[in-house]
């Protein structure tokens, strides 16, 4: 995978930042904090960084995203019955989150401001179709996004239980209980996805082009 010049600089910016987030969350006084202990000036924070302290989170969940990716890539799933390789999918991505789970907490509390609700929509759904790629799901057609924004409508109530550090076994049973749950909501999948896909049409650059000023 090619890397550029702006990603070097964002990892560099970002392994810097993570242990001040424990204690300081995701603020722009640890960012900067980290900026300075990773040597970025001002024009490289600029390029790594153009939305400041929103860029940074996103740059962190994409990273658990590919690390969870590339762990069920390598994996054997043919022999899972669909449920079990989507809750599979799931682990997997929590796992990649889970030496810095004080960050997910800090990142979750931004979640619920205003202009930080769209990026988090749109990273559920990005998690939720990793999984179902993960999981061999080919459908193009309407099926596709029912399954996809069914997950993305459980996943926050995952990531706020896995917070809490359950054992494993706990949290087995309980994304199995959700999943089913989802599955349960099937029948109305309509009513459930046709919000969630107009929310993130609405996010679009095209759609609302001054919109990426109230992310800062």
């Amino acid at each position: 995978m090619t890397h550029t010049p702006s990603d070097v600089l964002r990892s560099r910016w970002l392994e810097a930042l993570l242990p001040h987030v424990a204690f300081d969350g995701w603020t722009d006084a640890a960012a900067c904090l980290a900026a300075n202990e990773a040597g970025l000036s001002e024009g490289e924070q600029a390029l790594a960084s153009p939305n400041g302290v929103i860029d940074l989170i996103e740059a962190f969940f994409s990273a658990a995203e590919a690390d969870s990716r590339a762990v069920l890539a390598a994996e054997d799933l043919s022999a899972l019955r669909v449920p079990d390789k989507v809750k599979r999918g799931v682990l997997a991505w929590l796992d990649a989150l889970a030496p810095n789970r004080e960050a997910v907490r800090r990142a979750a509390a931004r979640g619920f401001l205003p202009w930080s609700a769209g990026p988090a929509v749109q990273r559920t759904w990005s998690v939720a179709d990793m999984v179902w790629t993960a999981a061999g799901d080919t459908a193009t057609d309407y099926n596709r996004y029912s399954k996809r924004g069914l997950l993305a409508a459980v996943i926050p109530g995952i990531v706020m239980y896995w917070l809490d550090a359950p054992d494993a076994a706990d949290l087995d049973a309980y994304i199995s209980r959700r999943l089913q749950q989802a599955s349960g909501l099937g029948r109305n999948a309509g009513r459930v996805v046709a919000p969630v896909l107009d929310f993130i049409k609405a996010l679009r650059p095209d759609a609302n082009p001054s919109g990426r000023g109230q992310e800062r």
